[in-house]
């Protein structure tokens, strides 16, 4: 099952988790220095949701944004 929503398209996106270790100059430290950076992914919040298409009832996954948006009607 794919990681996408039916209705806008959203899927998931990569960036990396920074990892830093020291105190900051403004705390009297000398700053934060980059200890790791590891590659990661931002997974959109998809909701299985009984959605109303053309008069008829079916299941699909919608992101919440979309629910929101009002870009679906639910059953």
């Amino acid at each position: 099952m794919a990681r996408v929503c039916d209705i806008c398209g959203k899927g998931p996106r990569t960036g990396n988790r920074i990892v830093r270790h020291g105190l900051a100059k403004y705390k009297g430290g000398i700053g934060m220095h980059t200890t790791g950076i590891n590659k990661r992914r931002y997974l959109p919040n998809l909701q299985r949701v009984r959605v109303k298409i053309d008069g008829a009832v079916s299941r699909r996954m919608v992101c919440a944004a979309c629910i929101k948006q009002g870009k679906i009607v639910k059953a």
